[in-house]
């Protein structure tokens, strides 16, 4: 064995000792911190209001800051060695941009993840799938955490949360199809969509229409043939978001038909 093969045990060893010394050295004290920081209260009461935090709302308890997702992206990039258990802290807050600090750095260390990490980490996000709980928490994350896990395995996960009765986790199942949109996989989001088509909130509805119009983009005319038996009962709000991108007068065809 030369001196080199020796070394490199070693040397992977000193990675791993400071890898895990930078993720205990980083805390979600230090993120809240910043957060607080950068707070703008003017800022924070237009977005309580268009993410509906009032009383019986979606969002009803929701705490905001103010803080807007690029500043976010910003102060969140220093810590993405951060461990998984400060993260559940920042999850477990009652304020919105913490809890949404933590799944931006879970998106990016899943970009860097070996097999076995990101295994680690889509486990953590089902656990606390609950606290993924507002539309833009389950957009910025669910396709891009769960998306490239779930495309090559087995989606029984996704298709558990489409039929519990978690609003956010029915969410995250049609969401998490964007990324099997991506590439051109359109069969668990219109099996998805199918068992939402009924669902009662519109939150659901526009998900849902979202995702049938991103299939559109990649083919229309796998679109047009799901639309086909099913536009004239789909919700009004799931069927303009599917239609969207249609030319005008094929909105109009589309729309006529009353549920």
């Amino acid at each position: 064995m030369n001196s080199t093969s020796r070394s490199r045990p070693l040397t992977h060893s000193i990675i791993s000792i400071f890898s895990l010394i930078a993720s205990t050295m980083q805390t979600a004290h230090e993120i809240e911190s910043l957060l607080n920081a950068a707070a703008n209260k003017a800022k924070a009461d237009v977005l309580e209001r268009f993410f509906k935090t009032g009383p019986g709302d979606y969002g009803e308890g929701d705490v905001f800051l103010g803080v807007p997702v690029p500043r976010l992206r910003k102060i969140t990039k220093p810590f993405t060695s951060i461990s998984l258990k400060e993260l559940s802290s920042l999850l477990k807050s009652p304020v919105h941009e913490c809890r949404l600090a933590a799944l931006l750095i879970l998106t990016e260390q899943c970009k860097k993840a070996d097999e076995a990490r990101h295994r680690d980490i889509v486990a953590f996000y089902c656990a606390r799938a609950h606290r993924v709980n507002n539309w833009d928490l389950v957009d910025l994350s669910a396709p891009k955490i769960l998306g490239p896990w779930f495309l090559p395995r087995d989606k029984g996960p996704l298709y558990d949360f489409a039929r519990s009765d978690n609003l956010w986790k029915q969410r995250i199942a049609i969401v998490t199809t964007h990324h099997f949109i991506k590439n051109g996989a359109f069969e668990d989001t219109f099996a998805i969509a199918d068992m939402l088509m009924h669902h009662p909130h519109d939150l659901i509805h526009k998900a849902v229409g979202w995702m049938i119009r991103e299939v559109g983009k990649k083919d229309p005319e796998a679109e047009k043939k799901y639309l086909e038996n099913r536009y004239k009962k789909m919700p009004r709000t799931m069927l303009r978001y599917a239609i969207e991108k249609f030319d005008h007068d094929l909105r109009q065809q589309y729309m006529q038909y009353k549920i």
